[in-house]
């Protein structure tokens, strides 16, 4: 049974490339949770996340997203979730106001409401002194701050991110934390990928753990200290001896 407040259900999703790189996994993700995705490289969990984003054709398994069947209709559930990558792709020759109006419009958003939120979005992560500047001249880290503007100028229920700190100084990186945990105290739902394992602990509701395209273990920290015997052991050591023992399996 699929939980009625899920965001997010996958069940049996599999994708092989020369290997299965997603292994029958099954992943529920509640409305209105931070959910972080850990796991080695090479785990899946960027091939999870491009699956149920739209990106990549699953072999076999089904995604749903607040109850709509992404595989049957993947527009009617893009147009309630975002996707962020790793490798910001945006418009070099446009400014951050510029792209953020362009990709309101792609979503036939009301220019009078778009350009205010695509204001309030580029000021709270801290670009206020670039929005009109061209994007040709940023650092990944003001691209990948444009990208998450971008990404959520249509108000998604569902954030979907794959690492999306990497590259971010300590200032840039706590405006996007900030930003995502605001989105999810106003009701909104976030899946995050990272190998920041700090990060992982210190703002996920949940942390699923993923390797060889499976799910070994999900909680919250309390929990998978209680299911690995551990009360007061950190993120990273509960990690490190759960993937050992599936490598070792």
């Amino acid at each position: 049974m699929i939980p009625e407040a899920a965001a997010l259900a996958v069940r049996g999703l599999t994708k092989r490339f020369d290997r299965p790189a997603v292994d029958g996994l099954d992943l529920v993700i509640r409305a209105g949770e931070f959910y972080a995705l850990v796991g080695p490289n090479g785990a899946g969990k960027t091939t999870t996340l491009r699956m149920v984003a739209g990106l990549l054709r699953p072999d076999a398994g089904a995604v749903e997203i607040f109850g709509i069947d992404a595989l049957r209709d993947p527009i009617a559930a893009k147009q309630i979730m975002a996707w962020v990558s790793d490798e910001p792709m945006i418009y070099d020759k446009l400014t951050p106001l510029e792209y953020l109006e362009f990709v309101a419009g792609l979503w036939g958003i009301d220019p009078a409401s778009s350009g205010r939120t695509a204001h309030e979005l580029l000021v709270s992560l801290g670009l206020e002194r670039h929005l009109h500047e061209r994007c040709e001249g940023f650092s990944k880290g003001m691209r990948q701050k444009v990208a998450l503007a971008g990404a959520l100028v249509h108000d998604p229920r569902l954030i979907i991110l794959d690492e999306p700190l990497t590259g971010l100084d300590a200032v840039s990186a706590r405006h996007v934390k900030g930003l995502l945990a605001e989105r999810v105290r106003q009701g909104g739902t976030v899946i995050m990928t990272t190998h920041i394992l700090e990060v992982a602990e210190r703002m996920a509701d949940r942390i699923g753990v993923i390797a060889a395209g499976r799910l070994v273990a999900e909680g919250t920290l309390t929990e998978l200290r209680q299911q690995n015997g551990h009360t007061d052991t950190s993120l990273e050591e509960l990690f490190i001896a759960l993937v050992d023992v599936e490598a070792a399996a």
